[in-house]
């Protein structure tokens, strides 16, 4: 079970990596320095564990929910360690993913400005510009950034453009999926580029229980 807390009303708290303004600690322009500047009444914080089944490993992630969305990660697993930061907005559309090897050899900055302008490490992407979601493989966090946003009825079913990051060599592509909600609590995800799909079931928050073959939750 997860580890929920809800802090009383008025509690801010601030999404800041303090960098120098207009700038992230990974160097160069980006929604951090104006991300700095928000403060989120955070009513709702949550903490998870799964485990990785077809790479064996283990996720710890925080999930805070209020003004914004913000989900802080550490992942130890046969494709390598892991930490990261998703900052969403309150309908849980994506706007920035900070990640980092454990290594410190390799870092990823991905923002989005919620008006089809993608940058991966300070660079625009305009191969991405029909994305809206963020999908990253080692993780069934981000499944949840649709499932929310989309908010689909039983029996509906929901086409997302995602910008899709690979392990371990963190590469960013397109990638055309579909969610279709079966159940209150379960979803069949569907890879349109290729045959791939999985009946995943979520709690009450959206929150991955279980990911047949790659994912469940402690």
């Amino acid at each position: 079970m997860p580890r929920v807390s809800r802090m009383p009303p008025g509690h801010a708290e601030t999404l800041s990596y303090d960098p120098e303004p207009g700038h992230s600690r990974f160097g160069g322009n980006c929604l951090a320095a104006r991300l700095r500047r928000r403060k989120c009444e955070t009513s709702w914080v949550a903490d998870y564990i799964w485990r990785g089944l077809e790479y064996d490993g283990l996720e710890r992630i925080r999930v805070e929910e209020g003004g914004m969305v913000r989900a802080t990660s550490i992942i130890d697993s046969a494709r390598g360690r892991y930490s990261y930061e998703i900052v969403c907005e309150s309908d849980w559309t994506f706007r920035q993913l900070r990640l980092e090897a454990a290594t410190g050899e390799r870092t990823l900055l991905i923002t989005y400005d919620g008006r089809g302008g993608w940058e991966v490490d300070g660079e625009m992407r305009t191969d991405l510009s029909d994305a809206i979601d963020l999908d990253l493989a080692i993780t069934p966090f981000t499944n949840t950034l649709p499932i929310r946003r989309l908010d689909l009825a039983v029996g509906d079913e929901g086409d997302v453009t995602a910008a899709y990051v690979s392990f371990p060599d963190l590469e960013v592509n397109i990638d055309e999926q579909r969610y279709t909600r079966l159940d209150e609590d379960v979803y069949l995800y569907e890879s349109l580029d290729s045959d791939f799909s999985r009946e995943i079931t979520v709690d009450l928050e959206g929150i991955v229980v279980d990911y047949p073959g790659l994912f469940e939750r402690l």
